[in-house]
């Protein structure tokens, strides 16, 4: 079972993200809570798989509290729940290790694949979130640096990293590459450590920026 705990200020929003997620047979609600700091203490005693955290919240915002929960809950994943009005908060979330965005009006099983996902260790991106990530969330630009760091990867890494970039998740890069899961993952986990990236959004603004196009 994937144990979740919701946090979102606005309670008919929790209710419907709770219900949701009620639906699929792999996942448990384990915890709710209405702002950060309640966030923060629920997860802390129930010690959920993923946290899906509303950005903004009273007491406790959803970043701050992901940013407490990464030091006293690093295995805990986080999902931002955001909307379009968020675009600096969106790329603080991205500078800070999310695992993924979701549009609070988002399709039910878009929140599912969120929640799968970001336990399976990749990155999930609402594609209308995506968009606001790669259009508006980029890190100050260092053509220089960022053309340094691609030079460290192999050629497979590199074929990889461009699949990452498209917004695929492992298991879609493995199919398309004819490779394992498995090998996939240990691939992603050698660019983002070649990369100095925290995690697969920032990878994928990296490759968006500065790879050059396939030929």
């Amino acid at each position: 079972m994937i144990r979740v705990l919701v946090a979102d200020d606005e309670p008919l929003v929790r209710a419907g993200v709770c219900a949701v997620l009620r639906t699929a047979a792999d996942i448990a609600v384990v915890a709710e809570a209405a702002d950060g700091r309640a966030a923060v203490d629920a997860a802390l005693a129930h010690r959920p798989d993923v946290l899906l955290l509303d950005i903004r919240m009273p007491a406790l915002g959803g970043l701050a509290a992901a940013d407490e929960l990464r030091r006293h809950l690093p295995e805990a994943r986080a999902v931002m729940l955001t909307s379009f009005g968020d675009p600096p908060n969106v790329a603080h979330a991205v500078r800070t290790g999310a695992a993924g965005f979701v549009l609070k009006s988002c399709a039910p099983d878009e929140l599912l694949r969120a929640v799968r996902a970001a336990h399976a260790g990749d990155a999930y991106l609402s594609p209308a979130v995506a968009r606001l990530v790669l259009g508006m969330a980029r890190p100050p630009a260092d053509p220089a640096r960022a053309a340094a760091l691609l030079t460290r990867l192999t050629d497979r890494e590199t074929d990889v990293l461009r699949h990452l970039a498209d917004g695929l998740s492992n298991a879609e890069i493995a199919r398309a590459l004819r490779m394992s899961e498995t090998t996939i993952k240990t691939y992603v986990s050698r660019i983002l450590t070649k990369l100095d990236c925290t995690n697969r959004v920032q990878a994928a603004i990296l490759a968006r920026d500065h790879l050059l196009p396939r030929r």
